[in-house]
């Protein structure tokens, strides 16, 4: 089987952790990119749930963005309010 390199870029920080996560369960970074990729092609999909948090949603990143800009300029009221147990 001919083989190919691939090549991408990540946060430092995130690869270091990852490399450190794999070195733990007894992995290479080589090994565990290639389970990730078997397990593409035998299931057809993504082996995780994808989904968007509402957080980031463009409507509430605007939200925030004007009360953050109401509060700047000192047209927020801001009050105390009793903390609600969930």
């Amino acid at each position: 089987m001919a083989q190919t390199m691939v090549n991408f870029r990540m946060d430092t920080e995130e690869k270091d952790t990852f490399e450190d996560i794999c070195e733990q369960l007894g992995l290479t970074v080589s090994t565990a990119f290639k389970m990730f990729v078997k397990k593409v092609i035998r299931e057809q999909r993504i082996p995780f749930d994808l989904s968007l948090d509402p957080f980031y949603s463009k409507p509430n990143i605007q939200y925030l963005e004007k009360v953050t800009q109401e509060i700047d300029s000192g047209k927020a009221v801001l009050s105390e309010h009793e903390l609600v147990e969930a």
